[in-house]
């Protein structure tokens, strides 16, 4: 049983690498196809698109209700790492590569919510603890390839693209082998297309399913445009430069110490009240963004974007957490996955208006606008609360 939590958690780190793999490699990627430097915002949507599609169509026919969690996380993450790597192959163009970071989404969706469902079937108390460090495997696997950029950056960047497929079979290979199917584990017969409204008629199910879509409105978009934030400032200021992509790394994977934490605090506070103190410190971060973006301190830019780094995802795992909690067990994969779908569906949404208002917008105000989710989140957890005192 000890096994079980580190193997998940490293399994998930392994796999969900290959998330901004594409994105780490986006500047090289932009230059051979002799594209814009916007195209990262596309090659970011693709992906999400991928994932949505994918957690839509798992959702649909309760592949994780239905079959054995751990095999469908094994088969997608051998799918996901062939379609990473295809990125690879000589001769393809830039519809190609899009259609391949979108199939590589698609079969994340076997991945990244399958593997809070796996721990889900195991955990039943001190799930915030244990989704805490699953999440946290999630946005260090997010970081990382900024991390293989900057110590790969004298090779070829195929080689990102390589490591990260090797660690997603490697991550795969781990659970399948040395993670049963868990003893809460309650399998579905048939599909459920119904699950997700009948949990979203609980109201804490609801609160929970709102304050998740707040939060993602916000963190994909700040985590895709970190290197954006540091490329504009090494762009407007003298000077030798801030390291982009190891930056990125730090600032991004910092929020896997966040998550940690956060799990760990919700078993002495409650994952509600540490949830609801993370988001309204990352909307807070969105509306005073200005006074640091314009700001002419690399010190105090990082220590900023650190400190929004850490808040802007701590709240993600204990929303999981109180998802999984409130849906009806029967269809608890189901419900996570739908929950997931839709909160992904809003990241598009949220990157590509932040990209068209970069051509409108000068560029330390950009990032108010993501303030938007965290309020209506918090909005919509607090009716929600009336609802259940009534």
């Amino acid at each position: 049983m000890r096994r079980i939590l580190p193997t998940i958690v490293l399994a998930q780190f392994f796999c969900t690498s290959l998330w901004f793999a594409g994105n780490a490699i986006a500047p090289d990627i932009a230059q051979q196809f002799h594209l814009a430097s916007s195209f990262v915002a596309y090659l970011t949507s693709a992906v999400q698109l991928g994932f949505i599609t994918g957690t839509l169509t798992f959702a649909l026919l309760a592949i994780a209700d239905r079959f054995s969690p751990s095999r469908v996380f094994f088969v997608s993450a051998l799918l996901a790492a062939l379609c990473n790597l295809g990125v690879n192959l000589g001769g393809i163009g830039p519809g190609q590569l899009l259609a391949l970071r979108f199939l590589t989404g698609f079969f994340l969706a076997g991945i990244y919510p399958v593997g809070m469902k796996i721990a889900s079937d195991y955990y039943q108390t001190g799930l915030g603890k244990s989704l805490g460090f699953l999440v946290g495997a999630l946005v260090l696997g997010t970081a990382f390839p900024h991390l293989l950029k900057a110590l790969a950056a004298q090779l070829p960047w195929q080689y990102v693209m390589l490591a990260t497929s090797g660690l997603a079979v490697a991550g795969g290979l781990a659970l399948v082998v040395l993670v049963p199917d868990g003893p809460y584990r309650r399998a579905g017969q048939r599909v459920q297309i119904t699950a997700f409204w009948e949990g979203f008629r609980r109201p804490e199910f609801r609160a929970a399913a709102l304050g998740y879509f707040g939060h993602m409105w916000e963190l994909y978009t700040f985590w895709a445009f970190v290197p954006v934030l540091l490329g504009s400032y090494n762009a407007t200021h003298r000077g030798p430069g801030l390291p982009v992509s190891f930056l990125s790394f730090l600032i991004i994977g910092a929020g896997g110490l966040a998550c940690v934490g956060s799990g760990l605090l919700s078993q002495r506070l409650g994952a509600r009240p540490v949830a609801t103190g993370a988001l309204a410190l990352s909307g807070l971060c969105c509306l005073v963004s200005p006074l640091f973006l314009r700001g002419s301190s690399p010190v105090l830019l990082l220590a900023f974007l650190f400190f929004w780094g850490l808040v802007v995802v701590a709240d993600s795992p204990l929303f999981s957490t109180l998802v999984a909690q409130n849906a009806p067990a029967a269809t608890r994969g189901t419900a996570l996955t739908i929950v997931n779908c839709l909160g992904f569906a809003l990241t598009i949404i949220s990157i590509q208006v932040t990209n068209l208002l970069g051509h409108l917008v000068e560029p330390q105000y950009l990032y108010i606008t993501l303030a938007l989710g965290p309020a209506l989140g918090l909005l919509g957890m607090q009716q929600d609360r009336r609802t259940t005192r009534a």
